[in-house]
């Protein structure tokens, strides 16, 4: 349990610090430890509680039609998502995991910054293939928050507009994830109660760190951990 608690106090100190990041950067290291059909559903009632409190402090910042623009099509994928997370076996899951983990970091870390805006039809493919991955895995919100960037000029806008989407993700999800039984997992409801106050840690850690740390700095280590957490991922789904 003490390994379950420090991952999601860091994990929510990523989300203080960025508006995004908290489940990408702990489901690699849960599912060390806990089923993906655990660690997805537990890490989504954390979601519910960090996306909230920023996200409603926020949403003034927000930019409605992208909003407008994503959820639909969020909901779609969310829905091709959850199938694959119910009926498909965990080893090639997880070694998908691993493979989405890497190609993130890897374009974060190495890729070219990119220059100008993109068009609004982007929000076809980066909210239906974000959603297929939010509902899987629970890390849509990189490819949300990359299509944000790219729509609008201001950070602390898409800051605001990433924690409201990945919040309305969340909602579609719970109920998702209601309907399919995963919350009736034993043990899954009690761990969370007893994890929940680490998430609630860590977000305040980090919203004090937001206006102190260097953002790009510390999006450089967090993706540099996220490297490693998907070649271990990979491992144990090759190897389990």
């Amino acid at each position: 349990m003490a390994a379950l608690a420090l991952i999601v106090a860091a994990a929510y100190v990523v989300f203080g610090l960025t508006g995004f990041g908290a489940t990408m950067f702990a489901i690699p290291m849960l599912a060390l430890l806990l089923p993906l059909k655990v660690a997805v559903p537990l890490m989504l009632l954390f979601d519910l509680v960090a996306t909230a409190s920023v996200g409603l402090v926020t949403w003034r910042r927000a930019a409605r039609g992208e909003l407008l623009r994503l959820v639909p099509l969020m909901l779609l994928g969310q829905l091709a998502g959850l199938s694959l997370l119910v009926g498909a076996p965990a080893q090639p899951l997880l070694v998908a995991l691993g493979l989405f983990v890497l190609a993130n970091a890897a374009w974060n870390l190495f890729a070219p910054q990119a220059g100008g805006r993109i068009g609004p039809w982007w929000s076809v493919p980066a909210g239906t293939v974000g959603g297929v991955f939010s509902a899987l895995f629970g890390t849509g919100g990189p490819i949300y928050a990359t299509y944000l960037a790219r729509r609008i000029p201001e950070m602390a806008d898409v800051r605001a507009t990433s924690a409201l989407l990945i919040l309305a993700s969340a909602l579609i999800r719970l109920v998702l994830y209601l309907g399919a039984g995963l919350y009736r997992q034993p043990g899954l409801m009690v761990t969370a109660l007893v994890l929940m106050p680490f998430c609630v840690l860590g977000l305040f850690v980090g919203s004090r760190l937001h206006a102190a740390l260097p953002g790009e700095r510390v999006k450089r280590v967090l993706f540099m951990v996220l490297a490693l957490g998907g070649v271990l991922v990979i491992w144990k789904g090759v190897v389990s």
